[in-house]
């Protein structure tokens, strides 16, 4: 296991362009799972390629066990990266692909089996073995790429959206599998997505990436529940935080925090809502509603409510959001401010 460490990495692929990223600096904790989360565009998957050695940084270091590796090939840097496509060979067998990385290394041939069935027993995939990848499954493809890093038994496991190609069903799945996989080697891993379900369930902690900056750091609770500033607090969370403008501050609350009055006894604010539209999704109704009335006349609004609830839409109810719900942001720079704004309405 190994510690990977930034210190102000930055890449610019046009001189005079704002750049891909910008001044991360970044420490992981040994063992730890950590997830790049952002949307397209963010520069998530351009750090872990400059971690990687794909991509050289314009500025910045780039540690890895307490060294800087800025000078080392890829396989220098014992590092194993698994990639969205998983690069099979096609007309090699399980075996074989899995076996790659070891006879490129110059490992000595009777050592292939042991290490090669290892691997294989670690993920589940033993009958595959005499298996082309053409006989597989997508999940099963995607332990086979696991396997195929791991008998490399690197200090540091890097992930590019390795689920993406999967049907929900089996994302799911294959989710589980990774984490159990993670317990199991224990081996620091650092994985991207712009899922932000993935990223709250995987991640030890949670790195929020945009337009190239690191928004925030923190475990999957501290993100969502105390987001560093608007941007975080609406990119994640589905349906994402009301935000409403108030003078100098920007103050939101989430869905599931905005309940019929009755049920938030010292709300700390009640708008007067009309159902616009609402959907349901099982085990919860989403209800969009529009504000009647007061500061806030006219803005939308968004419920998340529980199954049982029997809203109508063009019907008017009282909602409330409890003092502890609130979030206060300055209008300015969009950042989470620790000063609550008394009498915000």
């Amino acid at each position: 296991m190994a510690v990977v460490e930034t210190r102000a990495l930055t890449k610019v692929f046009k001189e005079g362009e704002v750049g891909a990223v910008n001044d991360v600096n970044l420490q992981t904790r040994e063992g730890e799972f950590l997830v790049f989360l952002g949307p397209s565009g963010s520069g998530k998957t351009t750090l872990l390629r400059m971690i990687a050695g794909l991509e050289q940084p314009t500025r910045g270091e780039i540690l890895i066990g307490g060294s800087v590796v800025n000078h080392l090939t890829p396989r220098e840097r014992r590092i194993a990266m698994v990639f969205q496509s998983y690069a099979l060979y096609p007309h090699l067998s399980v075996y074989k692909n899995i076996a790659f990385p070891l006879k490129a290394q110059g490992v000595k041939k009777e050592l292939h089996r042991q290490k090669v069935e290892w691997a294989a027993e670690l993920l589940g995939i033993e009958r595959l073995l005499d298996r082309k990848p053409r006989q597989l499954s997508g999940g099963e493809r995607q332990r086979v790429a696991l396997a195929r890093a791991i008998v490399r038994e690197p200090t540091v496991f890097l992930l590019d959206e390795p689920l993406s190609n999967l049907d929900a069903k089996l994302r799911a799945s294959a989710r589980e599998e990774l984490e159990l996989f993670h317990k199991r080697i224990g081996t620091t891993t650092i994985y991207v997505t712009h899922d932000q379900v993935e990223a709250m369930a995987m991640g030890d902690r949670v790195m929020v990436l945009h337009q190239g900056y690191v928004r925030q750091i923190g475990t999957p609770t501290e993100v969502y529940d105390h987001p560093s500033d608007t941007f975080v607090a609406t990119f994640l969370g589905s349906p994402p935080m009301n935000l409403l403008e108030n003078g100098e501050a920007i103050v939101g609350f989430r869905p599931e925090h905005l309940q019929p009055v009755e049920l938030v006894p010292q709300a700390a604010t009640t708008f007067r809502l009309r159902v616009k539209n609402k959907e349901y999704l099982g085990a919860e109704w989403i209800l969009y509603g529009i504000v009647s009335g007061g500061k806030f006349d006219g803005r939308e609004l968004i419920s998340r409510l529980g199954s049982a609830a029997s809203h109508q839409t063009d019907q008017t109810y009282d909602f409330g959001v409890g003092e502890q719900d609130l979030h206060f942001f300055d209008r300015q720079t969009e950042k989470r401010t620790g000063a609550k704004v008394l009498a915000w309405r």
